[in-house]
């Protein structure tokens, strides 16, 4: 359910993607030291040893990260049309 709604949220920005921004957003990638505490974030949880402000911290990456791969799909798709 939160997926379908973020696609409807989108698809409006979608519309006004450039293929310059397009390849910009498909290349968009999270800082190694950003990588770095999602990673540990993950592992703790998977161990239930997060603490609150954790799970808050690590459900905004999640949800972040779902957000950005939505908007990439969608650059990614006006990248493979053909041009006018």
């Amino acid at each position: 359910m939160e997926t379908a709604t973020l696609e409807r949220m989108v698809e409006p920005v979608s519309r006004c993607l450039t293929p310059e921004v397009a390849r910009q957003i498909v290349a968009l990638r999270a800082e190694p030291e950003l990588e770095q505490r999602v990673e540990e974030l993950a592992c703790k949880a998977d161990n239930g040893q997060l603490t609150e402000a954790e799970r808050d911290e690590y459900e905004s990456y999640v949800r972040a990260s779902k957000f950005i791969s939505i908007l990439q799909s969608k650059a990614r798709a006006l990248l493979s049309r053909p041009l006018p």
